[in-house]
C-alpha cells in the first residue's frame, strides 16, 4: 500500500507539469507531512539528505566529463571526426550515413551524453546528408538515433548515476559497455547501409590513403581521450573519476593549445555552460537519491523483491517486467531519474534470481537509450527538432523504425548475458 500511495503522490505532482527533480523532492515531504509524524527530526533527516546525497566520490565524474565534452565539442573536434568517418565508410552504399553512426560512436568516446552527441555531430552531418540527396526524414532518424550511443559507449554519465545508486564498479560498468556499444554502432550502420543501398542513395568516391592518414592525424588528439580514459582505468593508473578529471584537464589542453579552436577568454564560456548542465543534472541526483532513500526506509525494495521471490518468477520473465517498466517509464522521465529510483528497486530482486548487476546495469542503460528517442519526453528528439527545423511528430516518426531496431536490439542484450559481461570477464576487471 505503501509504494502505491508514493507513486500517486509522484504521479499527481508530474501530471501538473513539475520538473520532475522537484517533483521527486515534493514526494518525499508530502509523504512525510501526510503520513508520518512530521518533525524537526524529519526535517533534519532531509536536509541532511539533500546535501549527504551528493557526497559521493563517483559522482564527481559527472561534472569532470560534462566539461570534458564541452571543451571538445567547443573546440571543433567533432568536424574532425565526421571528416575521419567519411574517409574510412563514405565510399560504401549509404556512405554519409554510416558515416554519421561511426562519428556518433566515435564521439561517445569523449562526450558522455547523448544530447551532447547529437547535437555535435548533427550539426554538420545533417546538413551534409540533406545536400547530397538523403531525404530529409532519413537524416534526422539515423543521426537521432545514432546519438544515443553516447550513453552506452564509455565514459557514460548513465552509467556513473547506476554505478553511485547500485554501488557498482563504475570502472566495469564501462569495460562492459564496450562490446555492447561496438555491436550497436555496427548494427546501425548495416541498416543504414541496406536501407540506403535499397533506396539508391548516394555514395562518396572513395577516399585515397593520404586522405585517411591526413583526417586520422587531425582526428588523433581527440579519439586518445578514450584510450587515456579506458587505458588509465583497466591499466590501474586511476579510478573512473580521477579519469574523469584528468578528461577535463586534458579536453581543456587539447581544445585551446593543440586544436586552438578555442581562446582563453572564452573558456570562461565553456566553464559556464558545464556549470549550468551540471547543476542541473546534479540536483536531480540529489532529490532522486532523497526519494530513493525514501523508498529503503520504508522497506519497499526489500519487500518487493520477497514478492518477486515468493511468485517463483524465472529471471527471463523478471527481465521481460524489468523491460516493460524501463520502457514505460521513459515516456515520463529522463534517463537519470529512472535509473536513480528504479536500480536500488530492481538490483535486490536480480541479485536474488542471480542475474549479474554488470548485467542489468548495460539492460538498464540500453532501455535509456530508447527513451531518448521516442515521445514525449526523449531528449534525442527536442535537439533534433531544433537543428532540423521539425516538429516534434515529424521527429518522431522519423526516429520510428529505428526505435524497432532498438527493440530487438534490446533483446539480444537482455538475454544473452555474454554480450555485456565477456570483455570484463577475459580482462578480469573488478
Amino acid at each position: 500500500m505503501t509504494v502505491v500511495v508514493i507513486i500517486l503522490i509522484l504521479l499527481a505532482l508530474l501530471a501538473t507539469g513539475t520538473p520532475i527533480s522537484i517533483a521527486l523532492g515534493l514526494t518525499v515531504l508530502t509523504y512525510l507531512a501526510v503520513f508520518s509524524s512530521f518533525s524537526m527530526e524529519i526535517v533534519d533527516i532531509v536536509s541532511q539528505r539533500l546535501f549527504t546525497g551528493l557526497e559521493s566520490f563517483p559522482l564527481m565524474a559527472i561534472p569532470f566529463f560534462i566539461l570534458a565534452g564541452t571543451f571538445l565539442t567547443e573546440g571543433g573536434i567533432a568536424a574532425r571526426i565526421i571528416r575521419f568517418a567519411i574517409s574510412l565508410v563514405g565510399w560504401m552504399p549509404g556512405g554519409l550515413a554510416m558515416a554519421a553512426v561511426l562519428a556518433c560512436a566515435f564521439f561517445a568516446t569523449i562526450s558522455g551524453s547523448s544530447p551532447a552527441t547529437v547535437a555535435a555531430i548533427g550539426s554538420v552531418m545533417l546538413p551534409a546528408m540533406i545536400k547530397h540527396g538523403y531525404p530529409k526524414r532519413f537524416a534526422v532518424g539515423v543521426i537521432t538515433t545514432a546519438g544515443s550511443l553516447g550513453i552506452l559507449i564509455p565514459p557514460s554519465i548513465v552509467m556513473i548515476i547506476y554505478a553511485v545508486s547500485t554501488s557498482t564498479s563504475a570502472g566495469k560498468l564501462f569495460i562492459a559497455g564496450v562490446v555492447p556499444g561496438v555491436l550497436l554502432a555496427a548494427l546501425l550502420m548495416a541498416v543504414a547501409g541496406i536501407t540506403a543501398k535499397r533506396r539508391g542513395y548516394p555514395t562518396l568516391p572513395r577516399a585515397g590513403a593520404s586522405e585517411i592518414r591526413t583526417s586520422f592525424r587531425k582526428a588523433f588528439w581527440g579519439l586518445l581521450l578514450v584510450v587515456i580514459v579506458m587505458g588509465g582505468i583497466y591499466g590501474g593508473i586511476f579510478t573512473p573519476t580521477e579519469a574523469a578529471a584528468v578528461s577535463a584537464v586534458y579536453a581543456f589542453v587539447a581544445a585551446v593549445f593543440i586544436y586552438r579552436d578555442l581562446r582563453l577568454r572564452e573558456c570562461f564560456r565553456v566553464l559556464l555552460s558545464a556549470a549550468s548542465t551540471s547543476a542541473m543534472l546534479l540536483y536531480i541526483v540529489t532529490n532522486a537519491m532523497l526519494f530513493s532513500y525514501l523508498l529503503t526506509s520504508e522497506q519497499i525494495p526489500q519487500v518487493m523483491s520477497e514478492w518477486v521471490v515468493a511468485q517463483h518468477l524465472s529471471p527471463w520473465m523478471f527481465l521481460i517486467a524489468v523491460n516493460v517498466a524501463l520502457l514505460l517509464a521513459g515516456q515520463f522521465m529522463e534517463p537519470s531519474s529512472i535509473v536513480l529510483i528504479l536500480a536500488p528497486l530492481f538490483l535486490p530482486i536480480a541479485n536474488s534470481l542471480g542475474i549479474d548487476p554488470i548485467h542489468l546495469g548495460v539492460i538498464m542503460t540500453v532501455n535509456m537509450e530508447i527513451g531518448m528517442i521516442h515521445p514525449p519526453v526523449g531528449l534525442n528528439l527536442f535537439v533534433a527538432s531544433h537543428m532540423a527545423k521539425m516538429g516534434m511528430t515529424e521527429v518522431s516518426l522519423a526516429c520510428l523504425p529505428w526505435v524497432g531496431v532498438m527493440l530487438l536490439y534490446l533483446v539480444l542484450v537482455t538475454y544473452v548475458p555474454a554480450v555485456s559481461l565477456w570483455l570484463p570477464h577475459v580482462l578480469g576487471v573488478r
